[in-house]
C-alpha cells in the first residue's frame, strides 16, 4: 500500500546517499579524501586515521566535528577537500525529479555537508530549482545531525511544524531526533528494510517510487 502523507506540507531531505543512490559510489571518494586529511592532521598511518575518522563520526555525528574539537581544524579547510570532486558518478534521474515535483508545499535540504558541496550535487542531479532552501552544516554552527540542537536551529530558521513535516534520511540515527519532535520519518537505501528502529515510520529502498506512489494532499 502507498504511504499516507496527506498531512505533510514540508518535505525535508538529507542530501548525500538520499537524493542519489548509495550504489553510485560517490561517497567512496569523499571518504578517501577525508581519510587522507585525517592522516595529514594527525600524522597517523592510513588504517589508524580511518579508524579515528569513524570514531569521530560515531561520537559526534560528523568527522569534521571531532577534528574541530580535538585538532582545531578550520571547517573551511576541510570542506575545500570536496569542492573539486568529480560528479561523474551522479546521474540525473527523471523519475525522481517528477516525484519531487508532485509534492505539495515546501521542499528543503537538511545536510551535514557545506553549501558549496550541496549546490554542486544538486545542480548535477538537476534538483536545484525544486528546493526552497538548503540548511547546511554552516547554517547550524557546525553542530551536526543527529544533535537535537541542529534540528532546533533548523526548525526556528524555517518555522517548521514537525507534525506536518516528513524527513528523509539514509542514516537511521539521524531520524531519532526528528521522530522525537513529531516528524514523520523515512529511512532510505538498501539497508532500510532491515531497520527495526521504532522511530522509523517508513522504510524504502528506492526514493523515487515511494514519492511517486505516496498519497499527498491536493495542491491548493
Amino acid at each position: 500500500m502507498s504511504a499516507d502523507l496527506t498531512h505533510i506540507d514540508t518535505w525535508l531531505f538529507d542530501l548525500d546517499n538520499t537524493l542519489y543512490p548509495v550504489e553510485s559510489g560517490f561517497m567512496g571518494e569523499i571518504e578517501a579524501r577525508m581519510t587522507a586529511f585525517v592522516q595529514k592532521v594527525t600524522g597517523l598511518e592510513r588504517d589508524a586515521a580511518y579508524a579515528l575518522q569513524k570514531s569521530y563520526l560515531a561520537e559526534h555525528g560528523l568527522t569534521l566535528r571531532g577534528l574541530m574539537l580535538n585538532h582545531g581544524v578550520d571547517p573551511k579547510d576541510f570542506h575545500a577537500l570536496f569542492h573539486d570532486l568529480s560528479l561523474d558518478a551522479l546521474a540525473h534521474d527523471p523519475e525522481l525529479v517528477a516525484a519531487l515535483e508532485r509534492l505539495p508545499g515546501r521542499r528543503l535540504i537538511f545536510t551535514n555537508a557545506d553549501a558549496v558541496h550541496a549546490e554542486r550535487v544538486m545542480a548535477r542531479l538537476g534538483l536545484t530549482e525544486l528546493f526552497d532552501d538548503v540548511f547546511h552544516i554552516g547554517s547550524f554552527g557546525f553542530v551536526p545531525k543527529p544533535d537535537p540542537a541542529a534540528f532546533e536551529r533548523m526548525n526556528a530558521e524555517h518555522s517548521i511544524d514537525p507534525a506536518t513535516t516528513a524527513f528523509f534520511e539514509d542514516s537511521e540515527r539521524n531520524l531519532a531526533p526528528a521522530a522525537a519532535l513529531g516528524m514523520t520519518t523515512v529511512l532510505v537505501g538498501p539497508h532500510a528494510p532491515a531497520s527495526t528502529a521504532p522511530f522509523v515510520h517508513h522504510r524504502v529502498e528506492k526514493l523515487a517510487p515511494f514519492l511517486r506512489d505516496a498519497r499527498v494532499r491536493e495542491a491548493a
